[in-house]
């Protein structure tokens, strides 16, 4: 196993979670469309982790020979950011820390290195919000990174649709008490979609939300517009899988 996923933990705290999860955004989002999807995109959609644990090994090795090139920091983040989500899907919190963790120190040079960047500083603030979920006490440690990147982000790209599933995704799990909700899901998910009708995972998130809502023809409708962009992601088909037909 790469050394990556043997790093150990660090203690965190909790502070910024509400906050957070408003703009909480997921590593399949990074690569959330249809087409022309590279070799990590489809160890994802495949969900085969030893395929997607080489590809990273070996932009680990590229990042490490070119330190000062943003474009091998960026991969290196993007790739990590993958490998969190992957763990993620599988359940496995520990190396969804590990990889995001490794994938932070990454995109932190590709923005020192481009700060006009905004995929740079989305890039970063996924990174920091993908530990929140495997560690909500990480909120401390990691929440102002990825309020802040995500805010620079929205700043400089005012209409990325990946701000809305981002939010959206945060909305899915933040209670109603706090500010969150099914429905507000549900339109941050929409506005997505309206802004970009080919990004598969907001249709998946969705369907996800719609199910939630008891709303489950609406929902397979959504995830089977997400596997028809992207017909090869399994986490999509398990989650028609589980949405009831009516």
């Amino acid at each position: 196993m790469p050394w990556w996923l043997l790093s150990p933990a660090a203690p965190q705290d909790f502070r910024f979670v509400r906050k957070l999860l408003l703009w909480l955004p997921i590593a399949g989002a990074t690569f959330a469309g249809g087409s022309a999807r590279d070799p990590a995109e489809q160890a994802l959609d495949r969900q085969d982790r030893p395929a997607l644990e080489r590809i990273l090994q070996q932009a680990l090795e590229a990042a490490k020979q070119r330190p000062a090139d943003p474009v091998a920091q960026y991969r290196l983040a993007a790739v990590g950011s993958t490998m969190a989500q992957l763990a993620m899907e599988l359940g496995d919190k520990p190396a969804v820390r590990r990889a995001a963790e490794l994938g932070i120190e990454a995109a932190r040079k590709a923005v020192a290195a481009k700060p006009d960047s905004a995929e740079y500083h989305r890039m970063l603030g996924t990174l920091c919000g993908q530990i929140i979920p495997a560690n909500v006490f990480a909120a401390l440690q990691h929440g102002r990174c990825a309020l802040d990147s995500l805010n620079k982000a929205a700043e400089l790209d005012p209409g990325s649709p990946m701000v809305w599933l981002s939010r959206g995704v945060g909305n899915y799990y933040l209670p109603p008490a706090f500010g969150g909700g099914t429905e507000p899901a549900i339109r941050d998910f929409q506005r997505a979609i309206a802004l970009e009708a080919g990004l598969a995972d907001a249709h998946l998130w969705l369907g996800i939300a719609l199910r939630k809502a008891k709303r489950n023809e609406e929902a397979r409708r959504a995830i089977s517009k997400s596997l028809e962009l992207n017909p090869n992601r399994v986490w999509a088909r398990r989650q028609l899988e589980r949405t009831p037909q009516q």
